[in-house]
């Protein structure tokens, strides 16, 4: 029998919401080879959610932003002098292909729609729809570990915890009203609409998002005019936002990144789906998820993989029929 690996690197450099949902490779590879050293390669601007993981020896990242070639080849050299047993790509695209592909590995593992996946030594099909992407992910490593997949998760640290604290002190909720994709998010308007129909029964509303959602966030909490609503878009890091989300009574997302940064901290979710659906495979995995889209058989649904940066067909009824009671009725459940 070969010999146990003892290294692993893995890499996903594309978004936020993929490099959470392949940390449960992380929880996986540790349950089986408790003393191997792990590594994980992510892309510049991502390295704030494994900050201080303590399931990882380190983080490698790849800055795609500038001299992107230059900085790949620069990668590619690093990943070789650390000689891994074993590096799993998560990622299905080029640049991800040739770093697996040049790294050196003696077990190169990755999906089949990768363009070096021709390379590698062993290759996954990829079918969306098929099952959750964390399942998809987890069968890269099934023949070296078992068929249970491991759920992601995230390790703020007390200082995460502690800087949110007293933004605890009373009952609250969390939304995270944006999304990279304008056909993924709720449009303000009706996040608006519920916020109002929630002013006599919470006291606490935190409005969640990175620092380009600010002023979507604070054009909502001006609209609504209830001094209980928070602006802390761009104003806490991913680990404090997960903190955050940890203890919410419940946290509103759009299917994107902070659905995912709920999911990693088992947090309540209700996740409103808008041009996408969740049998694509990335839905919610909390015990508590609770899932809001249209009531209306609409032909047009879904449009798309990751949704445009405007409805194809100029009405966005997808999102403009989704019922605020809808919304209200995640807080009761």
């Amino acid at each position: 029998m070969p010999a146990a690996p003892r290294s692993f690197l893995i890499i996903q450099t594309a978004f936020i919401g993929d490099v959470i949902l392949a940390t449960g490779l992380i929880e996986k590879i540790r349950q089986h080879y408790p003393n191997a050293s792990i590594d994980f390669l992510l892309r510049k601007g991502n390295e704030g959610l494994l900050k201080n993981h303590p399931k990882l020896r380190g983080v490698l990242i790849w800055n795609k932003k500038q001299l992107k070639v230059f900085n790949l080849l620069k990668i590619i050299f690093r990943v070789r002098r650390n000689r891994y047993d074993c590096v799993i790509n998560v990622h299905r695209y080029a640049s991800s292909g040739f770093i697996t592909a040049l790294s050196g590995s003696k077990m190169k593992i990755g999906f089949d729609k990768n363009l070096f996946s021709f390379l590698l030594d062993k290759k996954i099909n990829h079918e969306i729809g098929s099952v959750h992407e964390v399942q998809r992910n987890h069968q890269l490593i099934e023949s070296i570990t078992d068929s249970v997949f491991a759920k992601p998760k995230l390790y703020p640290t007390e200082k995460d915890f502690e800087s949110v604290k007293d933004r605890k002190t009373e009952r609250y909720i969390c939304i995270a009203p944006t999304s990279v994709w304008f056909t993924k998010q709720l449009p303000p308007e009706k996040w608006i609409d519920f916020l109002i129909s929630l002013k006599n029964s919470i006291k606490k509303v935190y409005l969640l998002g990175a620092p380009a959602d600010h002023h979507i966030c604070e054009s909502i909490r001006l609209s609504v005019g209830f001094e209980g609503i928070i602006n802390l878009a761009g104003r806490l890091s991913f680990l404090e936002s997960a903190s955050l989300m940890k203890d919410a009574m419940m946290n509103y997302v759009n299917d994107s990144a902070p659905m995912h940064l709920a999911s990693a901290m088992n947090a309540p979710v209700t996740a409103v789906y808008c041009s996408t659906v969740p049998s694509f495979g990335f839905g919610p995995l909390s015990d508590k998820s609770i899932i809001v889209e249209t009531k209306e058989k609409l032909e047009c649904r879904p449009c798309g993989l990751h949704g445009f940066k405007d409805c194809p067909l100029e009405h966005f009824k997808c999102a403009y029929s989704i019922l605020n009671d809808e919304l209200l009725g995640a807080l009761k459940i």
